[in-house]
């Protein structure tokens, strides 16, 4: 069983900066895929940034450009480094990764971005 451990949320004002970390613990051989997730209030669960175990990294249009998702392997962590921020990117944020083939998700961290 793997744990997914998030912190790093909190309130900024709109241009601020926050980082996310999320900290994978328990039995772990290898994690293929890490990314954030973001739910806002009364919406769906959107994909934000995964990175993966090549070193690929994707991220959703909106965020292009303000956000930045990395790994450290050796600690089986992943951060993720939000720049410009804006009101609507408040939300929950969620880590998410697949590691040894199931995938887990972590408790989620509120992230409120003030005008």
């Amino acid at each position: 069983q793997v744990q997914l451990v998030e912190s790093g949320g909190g309130l900024v004002q709109a241009g601020g900066s926050l980082r996310l970390s999320c900290a994978a613990s328990g039995s772990i051989f290898s994690i293929d895929v890490q990314a954030w997730f973001r739910q806002a209030p009364g919406k769906q669960r959107t994909l934000v940034a995964t990175t993966t175990s090549s070193g690929g990294t994707n991220y959703a249009d909106s965020v292009k450009g303000r956000f930045t998702i990395s790994r450290d392997g050796t600690k089986n962590t992943v951060t993720l480094q939000m720049n410009s921020l804006r009101p609507e990117d408040t939300a929950v944020y969620y880590c998410y990764c697949v590691a040894d083939r199931r995938a887990y998700w972590g408790q989620g961290t509120q992230v409120t971005v003030s005008p």
